[in-house]
């Protein structure tokens, strides 16, 4: 039996060899630990924080040992096929089964993996309840059961599958119960608790690696339908060479922006559920393959991209939770270089948005109680979401407060100089007075009417139907001199603070929250963002800041045009290694990978090994043809 010491230096072996790292990041030695001593463990780690290597690097000390099979469950087809391929380059044995696979294939991967061939095998929670491979999981040895994107358990996560429901019953009916982990970005305390009872985690190692993501720059502005093209073509046009994501609520919206965006000169494709498979697979491809920059999306894209060097995640409207902002806009930065994810809202998309609970169909496997239940659930959520959009506190407290973790330090929690709340580009504007109107306004017509028949009463609307239903007599019928826009923004403040309430159904009523009486206390106040208005001669305008974008500062490892040169061969040389392969770029080595190689400048493996990101198995791989190229350069 190996002492502690000796475990540790096998799983340092092991990084280093596959994955060409020194040492683990926080908490995956920890999780790596836990799992290998068999005990079952929960990571909630933020997207780039590097999960997979928890499962993936025990999966080949169990495999050497004998000990048997790694089972990942992993929810899309495009994150088997990217991980496999990226694990198979690392020279590691590893497989998937899928629908994309014949049914020779499928049982070719099955007869392999029970004869010790694979480390692990990726599958869709879908498959663990075919015949065939229950069949294979009852007569062979199964070592670990890694569960990935577990929130998905969790009917109070924004992803709920109802197909995670059945890991829990097929881990129980195994021949010998294997060690069991969970790993996911975006778990709530309540989500958590969902995951390990769902799943039949025993007593585990909870993880918690902290859900902020330092080297992404947050921001958010309150943008008109119109401005929001002309403000994503124009930023995409600075970058051009820079690989974003652009989320849109709609498959409408998303046709639109991909148009504007070809129109711009900016290459950009398409993914939504209305295209074929064909299609999606298509342009997935060609994003991932550096061949598209910009992939102009609904949320049915991404889950599944583990595409490393995405430098900017654009949302063209308003997601419906904190939660899925903060995997989609995760996307961004995943290698750990600075990151822009930027946030582009009005009040048309709070409402698309009710619109979208209301009509909510996926949770057929509940009860009427039980989605009615989400319903609440996720109306909450989407006041959350709201408040992020509209709040003047930082944008990273803001995030780390929602998902129950707090930051040292009263500074800390205040500002984080990294967003666009921090960085003095907003006017906290006291709207107090008015908010209070607006709660006597709700009082008084007894919560009887929506968001926009309110506002009208409080800005004295002259509109017939006021007349016709006596609002114009309301004791506060006209008392706010405010335009109506500004009014229902300072509502939906109210609604995300619980002074105020949406109702469900086709037309949604406002009426007073849990914490109403709360808004007529000399402590309340309330406080509304506004841009600030630029210096005298400036016009304002939907083109891209002037100043440089975090996003760029990427580069700044690169001190010398030199650099910056040789970056751009050793980029244009990864792209031509990857096609030849039919890989992604990103799996022969990172952008970070690179950089390191501009400044190291390798000659020889040594050298090459001291490169974070280069390991053995890629240094026998594509070292040599770096190293020429690199040994190329220009004299300076």
């Amino acid at each position: 039996m190996l002492t502690g010491g000796e475990e540790k230096a096998r799983e340092a072996d092991v990084l280093k060899e596959h994955f060409g790292y020194d040492s683990f990041r926080p908490g995956q030695g920890e999780l790596v630990g836990a799992v290998r001593a068999g005990r079952d463990s929960l990571g909630v780690m933020p997207t780039g924080a590097g999960k997979s290597l928890c499962y993936q690097v025990p999966s080949l000390l169990f495999s050497a040992e004998e000990a048997g099979v790694t089972i990942v469950v992993s929810p899309l087809v495009s994150l088997m096929n990217d991980q496999v391929s990226a694990l198979v380059a690392a020279g590691v044995p590893a497989a998937f089964l899928n629908s994309q696979l014949s049914a020779a294939q499928q049982r070719e991967v099955l007869a392999r993996a029970g004869r010790g061939d694979y480390a692990l095998i990726y599958v869709a929670p879908e498959r663990l309840s075919d015949p065939r491979f229950v069949s294979f999981a009852q007569t062979t040895p199964i070592a670990f059961v890694a569960v990935d994107e577990a929130h998905c358990v969790s009917q109070w996560g924004q992803d709920f599958r109802p197909a995670y429901l059945g890991i829990g019953p097929f881990i129980a009916s195994l021949p010998a119960r294997p060690v069991v982990a969970a790993f996911t970005a975006t778990a709530t305390p309540r989500v958590a608790d969902d995951i390990v009872r769902l799943l039949g985690l025993r007593d585990p190692v909870r993880v918690t690696t902290g859900f902020d993501r330092p080297n992404l720059h947050l921001a958010v502005e309150q943008l008109s339908e119109k401005a929001k093209l002309a403000r994503i073509a124009a930023y995409a046009l600075e970058r051009p060479l820079d690989s974003g994501i652009v989320y849109c609520s709609t498959r409408k919206q998303v046709e639109q922006v991909e148009q504007a965006l070809l129109s711009a000169g900016v290459a950009a494709t398409r993914y939504h559920a209305g295209l074929s498979v064909d299609e999606r697979n298509a342009n997935q491809r060609a994003f991932v393959a550096d061949d598209a920059f910009v992939m102009v999306a609904t949320n049915a894209f991404g889950m599944g991209i583990d595409k490393s060097n995405v430098r900017y995640v654009i949302h063209h409207n308003m997601p419906g939770s904190l939660e899925a902002y903060y995997q989609e806009a995760g996307r961004a930065g995943r290698d750990g270089e600075p990151a822009d994810c930027l946030l582009f809202w009005n009040d048309s998309d709070i409402a698309t948005c009710r619109f979208f609970i209301e009509q909510e169909t996926d949770n057929s496997a509940l009860s009427d109680e039980e989605r009615g239940l989400v319903r609440v659930s996720q109306r909450r959520r989407l006041a959350a979401m709201a408040n992020y959009c509209m709040t003047t506190e930082c944008l990273r407290s803001v995030i780390l407060r929602y998902f129950g973790e707090k930051r040292d330090g009263a500074d800390g929690d205040a500002y984080c100089g990294n967003c666009s709340n921090c960085e003095g580009g907003i006017d906290a504007v006291d709207v107090t007075t008015t908010a209070r109107s607006v709660m006597r306004c709700v009082h008084e017509l007894r919560g009887r009417f929506g968001k926009g028949v309110f506002a009208d009463v409080l800005t004295g609307s002259k509109q017939a139907k006021i007349r016709e239903w006596g609002l114009d007599r309301a004791r506060t019928y006209g008392i706010v001199d405010e335009p109506t826009p500004v009014v229902k923004e300072i509502m939906e403040l109210l609604v995300a603070g619980e002074y105020l309430e949406v109702s469900e159904g086709r037309y949604p009523l406002v009426g007073l929250g849990p914490r109403a009486r709360e808004a007529a206390t000399d402590e309340f106040r309330l406080y509304m963002k506004r841009k600030k208005k630029p210096a005298s001669g400036v016009k304002g305008s939907a083109k891209a800041p002037t100043k440089q974008p975090k996003a760029a500062k990427a580069a700044a490892v690169l001190e010398t045009d030199e650099q910056r040169e040789l970056f751009e061969r050793l980029r244009g040389l990864r792209k031509q290694l990857a096609d030849a392969e039919g890989v992604p770029p990103y799996i022969v080595f990172s952008d970070a990978a690179l950089r390191g190689m501009c400044v190291v400048l390798p000659r020889n493996d040594e050298e090459m090994l001291s490169v974070s990101g280069v390991g053995p198995a890629k240094l026998k791989r594509y070292g040599r043809a770096f190293m020429d190229e690199i040994a190329a350069r220009p004299l300076a």
